[in-house]
């Protein structure tokens, strides 16, 4: 389970990312090499790509990597900027789990009326499940942060656990 924990997203981002470099690759050559290429490649790839923002979000979540501004947090004491870290997260939480509700309300109308891409005629709730898994992703993984922010001892300014 830590296995899947730690490497689910980070495999699924380079095998998506190698089959996207695939499909482009393929586009290209039969574009210029035999003035045709089927459409599907190209909006397969498009497809894809979505798959890995919303994924990939979630792992810049697990790998603290999304874009901070420390300078105003930085001035507190390291016991207040827990409660600062605390609320930004708790926000950041709220915002996730609703784009993980209103993206399966998404999927479930697209799931209804049946609506389809236009080249592979692929249902499209398929690319729309990529936004609550995101979400949902990055709720549990947010959740992670609260659990591991609050479980490390404060250090005092001598370096002592508090």
């Amino acid at each position: 389970m830590k296995r899947l924990d730690k490497y689910l997203e980070e495999v699924f981002l380079v095998l998506t990312l190698a089959g996207m470099v695939i499909l482009i690759f393929a586009q290209v050559v039969g574009r210029y090499v035999f003035d045709s290429a089927p459409s599907w490649t190209e909006e397969l790839a498009r497809y894809i790509h979505i798959w890995q923002v919303w994924i990939g979000a979630s792992y810049a979540v697990r790998l603290r990597a999304h874009i901070r501004v420390e300078a105003f947090r930085n001035l507190f004491s390291d016991s207040f900027k827990k409660v600062l870290d605390t609320l930004s997260i708790l926000v950041w939480f709220i915002l996730a789990l609703f784009l993980a509700v209103l993206g399966t309300q998404l999927v479930f109308s697209s799931l209804k009326n049946g609506q389809t891409t236009p080249a592979m005629q692929l249902p499209m709730w398929i690319p729309f499940l990529a936004i609550p898994l995101g979400g949902a992703g990055m709720s549990i993984r947010l959740l992670q942060q609260l659990w591991f922010i609050w479980k490390t001892p404060v250090r005092s300014e001598g370096g002592e656990a508090v």
